[in-house]
């Protein structure tokens, strides 16, 4: 059996926006598409990844600022974001408890303090944060391009979503609307991306970039 794991998690460790971090079989093995969450974020708050690079017309005080990682798993996206941006105050939140347990590892790790909240999407979720970012699970089983076998040793929970693979993001959209949040970066497949920008302005989230997998979206009334 052990054979059939990926070498992620036959060595407890992946590579994340230049970083490694512990991971199990309990959580998603992180993955290049969502650095770009990291690149939007950063760019948002005048931060440019490359330099040269202009930042946004939308950029915003880092300092201060609430950021909060859905469906978490590992940590690397809070982790990154904590460390690339040390003004802001980075919360994290996943359903699973094992999941969670490993983001609290990847912290002490890299020494960053995140506040970490067990939490079915914004559910237990007590403040309003300036930023969402997810990565949640959005594969639809019924992709005719899916390879489910390189997908066997990963968590189904992080990977699979009913609706096409759209039910939580569009759960969260809803949520982050009343919670009057104001920035939404979410991971998805570019096939869905069409549905997502609907969906979202329903909501009255204006698309303001799409960056690979990501999405950025705003709430010009939050």
């Amino acid at each position: 059996m052990s054979a059939l794991l990926p070498k992620a998690y036959k060595v407890g460790l992946q590579d994340f926006y230049g970083r490694d971090f512990l991971v199990t079989p309990s959580v998603l093995i992180p993955r290049p598409e969502t650095e770009q969450i990291i690149d939007a974020v950063l760019n948002l708050v005048g931060k440019p990844y490359l330099p040269g690079v202009k930042a946004s017309t939308a950029k915003i005080d880092p300092k201060g600022l609430k950021i909060l990682d859905v469906g978490t798993g590992s940590g690397c996206v809070a982790i990154t974001l904590q460390l690339e941006i040390p003004e802001a105050n980075l919360s994290a939140i996943d359903i699973s408890r094992p999941a969670i347990k490993i983001a609290q590892k990847n912290a002490i790790k890299y020494g960053v303090s995140i506040n970490f909240i067990i939490s079915n999407l914004l559910k237990n979720v007590k403040f309003t944060p300036d930023i969402i970012v997810a990565n949640l699970p959005y594969v639809d089983r019924d992709w005719s391009w899916l390879d489910l076998k390189s997908l066997a040793a990963e968590p189904p929970s992080a990977l699979f979503a009913n609706n096409h693979g759209l039910e939580l993001i569009f759960k969260l959209i809803e949520q982050a609307f009343e919670h009057k949040v104001k920035y939404l970066f979410l991971e998805s497949d570019p096939c869905q991306h069409a549905r997502i920008i609907d969906f979202a302005l329903q909501n009255n989230y204006h698309h303001i970039e799409t960056r690979g997998f990501v999405i950025g979206f705003y709430n010009p009334q939050a």
